[in-house]
């Protein structure tokens, strides 16, 4: 592996850049996995990253140490930075000093649904949109469509909440959710605090599309008019609704409950 020593390096500058900046991940149509789990998770649903960068102190832990390993053994670039340095990469506090280097799939998005699914709209909180995404992989949903002004699935903050589910998806972005809905081929529920439908008092046991909207709004007046079921779901205490992730998780499982009972 090369060593790099001084923040002027240009390799240095550019992981800098997708480190901390949005714009310049989706430019380089890459982004950076941060952590033995992911990096594991990487290697084994997916294959070998473009770039593998070690701190010099993280070199000491065999963990670490057996991942540089299989990279170096593919002849996968690799450098070694100063700790100081390695850690203005990483947004973990108390990172292990292990980053991949990897490319954000580049998908067309289906000209219609035909298959479980999950639809966000405009959802803004990347911790709500990886913990979707790790649900979503869970119950064994394989399709997630993003609007344009949902949070970047392949951010770091994403990523780390979804704790390895981006390699088991397939994540579409600035998906024109009217559009695709209204081809749809399953029907389309859509959580709504208003609603008079309970979500379980519906049929499940069918492949079933699921539309989330913004923390604060919800989902926007045009797309539930365009869902074929709006539900709410029943709780005890005196809130009003559930948090977007946990409301997400619930429907998700109801469908597993509902297809594994069938």
């Amino acid at each position: 592996m090369k060593s790099i020593s001084s923040r002027d390096n240009p390799l240095y500058k550019e992981l800098k850049q997708l480190a901390t900046n949005s714009q310049a991940r989706r430019r380089a149509g890459r982004t950076l996995l941060d952590g033995i789990h992911l990096c594991e998770a990487y290697l084994e649903h997916v294959g070998m990253p473009t770039l593998c960068v070690a701190s010099q102190g993280a070199l000491a832990d065999p963990e670490v140490a057996a991942l540089v390993a299989r990279c170096d053994n593919r002849r996968i670039q690799g450098i070694v930075l100063p700790d100081a340095l390695h850690h203005t990469l990483s947004q973990v506090e108390h990172g292990v000093g292990l980053l991949f280097v990897i490319d954000t799939p580049q998908t067309e998005t289906p000209t219609s649904l035909t298959q479980s699914a999950v639809l966000l709209d405009n959802l803004q909180d990347p911790g709500n949109l990886g913990s979707i995404l790790r649900s979503a992989a869970a119950a064994g949903i394989a399709r997630v469509y993003c609007s344009t002004g949902t949070a970047f699935a392949w951010s770091p903050k994403v990523l780390r909440a979804g704790m390895g589910a981006h390699f088991l998806l397939e994540i579409f972005e600035n998906v024109d959710l009217a559009t695709l809905m209204r081809s749809a081929a399953v029907p389309i529920v859509a959580t709504s605090s208003h609603a008079r439908q309970q979500l379980y008092e519906l049929d499940l046991r069918q492949p079933t599309a699921w539309l989330f909207g913004h923390e604060g709004q919800g989902v926007s007046d045009d797309l539930l008019a365009l869902a074929t079921r709006q539900v709410g779901i029943p709780h005890l205490g005196p809130i009003e609704s559930l948090n977007v992730a946990a409301s997400a998780a619930v429907c998700f499982f109801e469908q597993v409950r509902q297809l594994s009972s069938a």
